[in-house]
């Protein structure tokens, strides 16, 4: 995803982030290349150990059906991803079947009620990145909440 505005990770962030990843994917050069080389796969992701409490998060928002929390490598002021705590075969928006259609709501509503807790009366912006041309690098559904300052179009 391209950045209008950087903002740079403080250092305990990035050792967090390094930390954290480190044994899920080798080094990558950018997010566009960890969502080339991530595969699909059955094995738990990094969002599966954040819903099981074997990775810390910082949690904003959470109820049956979803949790939300700040994203650790932010690209806007507030950047909080918001994930089904159960996959069920949803991997990507592109997998999405009929029976999908609830919690896809449900998720929507969720960003909803997470950008009036956080004060993003201005704006917001959702992004949901499906498939590596989409730079998807975690093959769990998301929603990424986007704000705190202006969103340039086209995005990038």
């Amino acid at each position: 995803m391209r950045q209008e505005t950087k903002i740079k990770p403080s250092s305990s962030r990035t050792s967090r982030l390094q930390r954290l990843t480190s044994h899920l994917l080798p080094p990558m050069a950018s997010e566009k290349d960890a969502a080339l080389a991530a595969v699909p796969t059955d094995s738990p992701t990094i969002f599966d150990k954040i819903i099981n409490k074997e990775i810390p998060a910082k949690v904003v928002y959470e109820d049956e059906k979803v949790l939300a929390f700040r994203d650790i490598a932010p690209q806007a002021p507030t950047h909080i991803v918001i994930i089904p705590k159960v996959k069920d075969g949803l991997t990507g928006l592109s997998k999405a079947e009929e029976r999908h259609c609830e919690i896809l709501g449900h998720l929507l509503y969720s960003a909803k009620r997470v950008a009036e807790q956080e004060g993003l009366e201005d704006g917001f912006r959702i992004v949901i990145n499906d498939g590596p041309k989409g730079c998807q690098s975690v093959y769990h559904l998301h929603i990424h909440l986007l704000g705190g300052r202006q969103m340039n179009w086209p995005p990038g």
